[in-house]
């Protein structure tokens, strides 16, 4: 579970209800963890979506360490086509805090749209609103997305002499309709999250 270390992540990792938002690049699974862990409450159901003949099959107690698994629903499909549909359906319904795409390309901007009306409907019958969650490769592309996340492992930075070093990953804002392109150093040294020291946001290049 996310301990006090991880109070950043609430002021940066801002997600709109009844809206779509992108997560790319190749930790976009550990990133949807994230949001997960602080967009529902213990339990709190979240659907994930994902194609049938895609190899990286998610383990949900793989997410434990950040999330719990236990409200996790695991779904497939044979098409891209079927799974939006789906997505509408979970999120239209209010049932569900997070609907996860797990997709091999980005959304085409009709569907897209489709699923923005859809999390707005399902908003209205669920306190605290639904969100969709469309997981693409690379940098994303998926036109019309409220906000864009990418997130990739990179080099751990010490933060003292004594402390241990572990995982790192560099979490870049993309795209937002409100806020400027901007990236942070997320550090997890066996504590919970962290913002390294002198690791303040910066505008990208």
């Amino acid at each position: 579970m996310l301990d006090d270390g991880t109070l950043f992540l609430p002021g940066i990792l801002t997600l709109a209800p009844g809206r779509a938002h992108e997560f790319c690049g190749p930790a976009r699974r550990v990133l949807a963890a994230w949001a997960m862990a602080q967009s529902m409450a213990p339990g709190a159901p979240a659907l994930w979506l994902r194609l049938r003949h895609n190899p990286d099959r998610l383990y949900p107690h793989g997410l434990a360490e950040w999330a719990l698994p236990g409200g996790l629903v695991l779904a497939e499909a044979p098409r891209t086509t079927e799974l939006l549909g789906c997505a509408e359906d979970g999120l239209r319904s209010g049932a569900c805090a997070l609907v996860v795409l797990d997709l091999a390309e980005p959304v085409a901007m009709t569907p897209l749209r489709r699923l923005h009306l859809a999390a707005e409907d399902g908003s209205a019958r669920r306190p605290g609103g639904v969100r969709a969650l469309v997981l693409t490769p690379g940098d994303g592309g998926t036109p019309g997305v409220e906000t864009r996340w990418h997130l990739a492992p990179c080099a751990a930075r010490a933060r003292s002499a004594a402390d241990p070093v572990g995982a790192a990953w560099r979490l870049s804002r993309l795209r937002a309709r409100m806020t400027p392109p901007a990236y942070w150093h997320v550090q997890d040294d066996g504590d919970g999250l962290h913002l390294v020291a002198g690791a303040d946001p910066h505008i990208l290049p």
